[in-house]
């Protein structure tokens, strides 16, 4: 079993993990129900629609390095709340990150809450971001806005948890593809007890 928190208990088996790259995986996720979606909004919402509906599962967790100037590098983070940074309709009276006439607020709020980590929010747009500057989201990504939206419309649990890989300013490329690979290990620990591992595979 995956423990969330006091309430929230799932087992392995019936538990999505996504992934954007095959690299956050490592190895720790072998033998799982693992997603690599490829990076970006629109490969992660086609890949994890499609999963879906074909593995119905009853949880979905996607995992993933990120860049935050608000955490510390190495330290994981839990997303309950999701902007999807590059939308911006001002222009034609709408409110910065809102998508026109969709009846979605501009920060979705969704996402379990895991016990003992600390809870950011995540924006998440098509560019890796190297000048964060915004105050409306402490945490960078590519792909998390598009899943947690797939996960409240069909009514599935979400977990978001974000590696945090750079600080997402002008150093963030180098440390990230060095951090990247640690990724999977912070997971494993997290989410997999010694009996998980070895009862659940």
């Amino acid at each position: 079993m995956i423990k969330i928190n006091a309430e929230s208990q799932y087992p392995v088996s019936e538990t999505l993990f996504v992934f954007a790259l095959d690299s956050e995986a490592g190895k720790a996720f072998d033998g799982k129900n693992k997603l690599v979606t490829g990076i970006g909004k629109v490969n992660a919402a086609i890949e994890l629609t499609r999963e879906i509906h074909s593995r119905k599962p009853k949880l979905i967790v996607n995992l993933g390095s990120a860049g935050s100037k608000n955490f510390s590098k190495g330290e994981v983070v839990c997303c309950t709340k999701f902007i999807q940074r590059d939308m911006d309709v001002r222009g034609l009276g709408f409110s910065l990150y809102e998508t026109p006439l969709s009846g979605i607020p501009p920060v979705l709020e969704y996402g379990l809450q895991m016990s003992g980590l600390e809870q950011g929010i995540c924006g998440s747009g098509d560019s890796f971001e190297m000048n964060h500057s915004e105050t409306d989201y402490n945490i960078v990504d590519m792909e998390a806005y598009p899943l947690a939206l797939i996960a409240k419309k069909e009514n599935i649990p979400f977990l978001c948890l974000k590696y945090i890989s750079d600080d997402a300013g002008s150093d963030a490329a180098d440390d990230w593809s060095v951090q990247v690979h640690l990724a999977s290990e912070a997971f494993r620990k997290l989410l997999f007890t010694e009996s998980t591992s070895l009862h659940e595979g």
